[in-house]
């Protein structure tokens, strides 16, 4: 997804923000949020309820045969459609973006966003296959910045990915939210680095 220089870079780029924040910055970018491997049985079997009409209509095949027919209809289009390219192109848009927010959501509470100390944890969740990002706030910063904002950075982040520059994008990225963080959750005497900065590939 990322070489390991474009890894060292936004590395340094979530070090460097979070040295003028006491709030935790993480990203996580996924290759993609979903297998959808039920998507390719679900339209096998819908494909195959269609098929005995005509052939009820238009032949004179017994039952038996017809359902032979159907369920070899089913089994070869499960098959065909599972392929990785075709199974991710026959997925509606609007379940793509509901598994991405979902795969985003499970990494924010697994990475111990909502675990720091002040509740400043924040999240930058990319899903490429699905071509979304998504910026999710604990409650201690989320309470105090407009979503509007968040959606500028996504939408400038977003950008940046379909021209092809997803480190570049990133980089900014996290460099406006560490902005945000400075402003609403400034350094302590005592911060810590509570969570690790390096950036999270599944």
């Amino acid at each position: 997804m990322i070489s390991q220089q474009d890894h060292a870079r936004l590395t340094q780029a979530i070090s460097d923000v979070e040295d003028l924040t006491a709030g935790e910055i993480v990203v996580v970018i996924a290759e993609q949020a979903s297998s959808y491997r039920s998507i390719p049985v679900l339209w096998a079997l819908l494909i195959a309820l269609v098929v005995p009409w005509p052939l009820i209509a238009i032949t004179t095949l017994g039952p038996s045969r017809i359902f032979l027919i159907q369920l070899l209809v089913a089994l070869f289009l499960s098959l065909f459609l599972s392929w990785p390219s075709r199974r991710h192109s026959m997925v509606p848009g609007f379940i793509k973006r509901a598994r991405a927010r979902e795969a985003a959501a499970r990494e924010f509470l697994s990475r111990g966003l909502t675990r720091t100390r002040e509740r400043t944890g924040v999240l930058l969740y990319i899903a490429l296959a699905e071509h979304h990002a998504e910026i999710l706030a604990d409650v201690g910063i989320a309470d105090r910045v407009a979503p509007d904002v968040w959606r500028d950075i996504i939408a400038d982040l977003t950008r940046q990915i379909g021209d092809g520059h997803l480190t570049d994008g990133l980089v900014a990225a996290i460099q406006r939210t560490g902005a945000i963080l400075a402003e609403h959750a400034p350094p302590r005497f005592d911060d810590v680095d509570e969570l690790p900065n390096k950036v999270i590939l599944l």
